[in-house]
């Protein structure tokens, strides 16, 4: 049987790469998968592929030896049954894999045995360590000689006075404990401080909390008594004139492939993938006990392993289809995540209007569009990623960031990195930084980024009212030109336009990317923090493709000491004018946590958008018809 190149990984699959690993004798028992991945072909060669030709499908392996820490990647060919590729990766130099599952009870119960640990801990009055949990965090780098080259995890604490009680609302701050997964062992407690541990309950499920619910709120019913607009084969989507491949990646999470729309007769290609290659929460608290919160949730935490099983009515409402997931778990074995990817139509408000004053003619169309979305629990935070589709061309990413903000005590002086929630509740300032990584496909791979901006035209013999404005275009030529900080005063924007198309006006066909424009990395410049996620210093970074170069922040995140992903990129300052190139977008939340956030967060949103700019001749929603269930011309939002 023939499929797709970039069909994600099936549980067979997964099992034949363990399979063949196993019988080539690279797997002993302290072997684990921190991550397999579908090793996706090149980009010359899906975009050859026709259907039903041949198709090799590979597999990318992480494996770690858990008792020695020895860290190798593989390459197994699940056509031919072969291990094609080998390489050890030494992580003094390179950093670790992802955090696994396993390693937090682990950790939990090597820091619960720990003497130092257990004696700071009775000293805050707690002599019931059962009512005491360990939160295993991502350790970063911070240039400790001693820690170099080890797999480590640092450990906050929780009161948690019965088992079903969220702990969040009780950190027993002032301690850290670090470990080395590896040995096994804490190499280290710091007991800066004694804080007391806030006491007010932070169940937000908890009728003594939340008071009675509500009953006003009455249902709302989507409907489609004719089925959705959309088709699906396989992976393949089609939604009036948008195509595209849904993927998912145990890393990234959802991955949409090969985005075309048709315009007439022909199918145009606007994005050849798109996927959150990376995403840092930086947290402002400088204490010795929290300077090193600094947490990468794709490179150290798997976003597409976190994924949600979502639910019908709660996560998605309205005519749904789910998608599967399949993921290795850490022993190399399949785990399939049901319902993992959500898709639906909405309607979306007016999508053009107009009344005439000189004819009398009134008309409105209703904008409309495809979702497609899922969400994860990293920890504390959830993360929705919510891809939007329009009638007209238009591509949006939302983020919705919700879940239990991460808490401190609050002491009693005040403090300015932290803002109190409840009683002695502190929650520190931090940010939520996503990376996109967009490559572009413009009508083609013959791309260019314009940077666009208003521009004031003061009073001159050719602007003698001083009303006139225009804008600047600046093309950027070099990857050295490509590390750009969006200006919303100016509606700073950048259009992908292709250097060998053009519409009928003669202007070149694109897209432009529209930021938000929020803040970057507010770390310091020479910060550790800065340097690892330095791709989070600017808004936009453009580099030329490149197929090994598909993560922002390096390939080997956790521990990593800086240096990898963007900055290496674009070392060789290689041409991006009229070439295959790379968007990488950040956007995100600075986050000062306010009481409402507290015990539970409403959807904080952030995103970005690609809009059609001069790609088409004309407004293709032309040919939208009336509203469908009323057969209206003149139906108000």
């Amino acid at each position: 049987m023939t499929m797709h190149p970039l069909e994600p990984l099936s549980a067979a699959e997964v099992l034949r790469n363990r399979d063949v690993l196993q019988q080539a004798g690279l797997l002993r028992e302290s072997t684990r998968f921190p991550l397999v991945q579908l090793a996706e072909p090149d980009k010359a060669t899906v975009l050859a592929h026709r259907d039903g030709d041949p198709v090799e499908r590979r597999a990318r392996s992480v494996l770690l030896d858990v008792k020695t820490g020895e860290l190798t990647t593989t390459l197994v060919s699940l056509t031919s049954g072969e291990v094609v590729g080998k390489a050890v990766v030494n992580p003094v130099e390179q950093g670790q894999p992802p955090v696994m599952l396993d390693e937090y009870e682990l950790v939990e119960r090597v820091v619960r045995d720990d003497e130092t640990w257990q004696r700071a801990i009775r000293d805050r009055g707690f002599d019931d360590l059962t009512k005491v949990r360990v939160c295993p965090l991502s350790a970063g780098w911070f240039g400790v000689a001693e820690e170099s080259g080890r797999r480590m995890l640092r450990a906050l604490a929780f009161a948690q006075n019965s088992p079903d009680e969220l702990p969040w609302a009780h950190p027993i701050d002032g301690l850290v404990a670090y470990v080395d997964v590896i040995e096994q062992r804490v190499l280290e407690v710091v007991d800066d401080r004694k804080f007391p541990v806030p006491a007010e309950s932070g169940d937000y499920t908890d009728e003594a909390v939340t008071g009675p619910l509500r009953d006003t709120l009455r249902p709302i019913e989507i409907t489609q008594p004719e089925g959705p607009s959309f088709q699906v084969d396989g992976h393949e989507v089609r939604w009036e004139n948008w195509r595209f491949r849904i993927g998912f990646d145990p890393r990234e999470g959802l991955v949409l492939h090969q985005l075309s729309f048709r315009d007439g007769d022909r199918e145009r290609p606007v994005v050849y993938r798109a996927s959150i290659g990376e995403m840092v929460v930086n947290y402002g608290d400088p204490s010795p006990a929290r300077f090193w919160q600094n947490y990468f949730d794709s490179g150290e935490y798997s976003l597409g392993k976190l994924a949600n099983e979502l639910v019908l009515g709660c996560d998605c409402l309205g005519e749904i289809r789910y998608f599967d997931a399949v993921v290795a778990q850490e022993d190399g074995t399949p785990r399939t995540l049901r319902n993992a990817v959500c898709m639906h139509e909405e309607d979306f408000g007016v999508l053009w209007k107009h009344t005439d004053v000189f004819t009398g003619t009134a008309e409105t169309r209703r904008q409309r569009r495809l979702v497609v979305s899922f969400f994860v629990s990293v920890g504390n935070y959830d993360y929705g990623f919510y891809w939007y589709l329009y009638l007209d061309g238009t591509i949006q990413l939302e983020t919705k960031a919700t879940g239990i903000v991460f808490t401190s005590a609050y002491p009693e002086e005040g403090t300015r990195w932290a803002n109190e929630l409840a009683p002695g509740l502190g929650a520190p300032y931090h940010q939520h930084l996503f990376g996109a990584r967009l490559d572009m496909m413009v009508d083609g791979t013959r791309n260019a980024v314009d940077e666009v901006a208003a521009q004031r035209v003061p009073i001159s013999a050719d602007n003698p009212h001083g009303n006139a404005f225009t804008r600047s275009v600046t093309r950027l030529a070099r990857e050295s030109d490509g590390g750009r900080e969006a200006d919303p005063a100016a509606g700073r924007a950048w259009h992908v336009v292709n250097t060998e198309r053009t519409n009928r006006l003669g202007q070149p066909v694109g897209y432009a990317l529209l930021p938000q424009g929020t803040p970057v990395l507010l770390a310091d410049p020479e910060s550790s923090i800065a340097q690892r996620a330095a791709f989070a210093t600017k808004h936009l970074w453009v580099t030329q493709h490149a197929e090994d170069e598909r993560y922002p922040a390096g390939e080997w995140v956790n521990q990593s000491h800086g240096g990898a992903g963007i900055p290496a990129f674009t070392a060789a300052d290689r041409s991006i004018d009229g070439e295959d190139i790379v968007l990488w977008h950040t956007f995100g939340l600075t986050h000062f946590p306010r009481p409402e956030d507290w015990p539970i967060m409403p959807v904080d949103y952030c995103g970005f958008t690609l809009k059609p700019v001069g790609f088409f001749d004309r407004n293709p929603t032309l040919d939208v018809p009336p509203n469908p269930s009323t057969g209206s011309h003149c139906c108000e939002s």
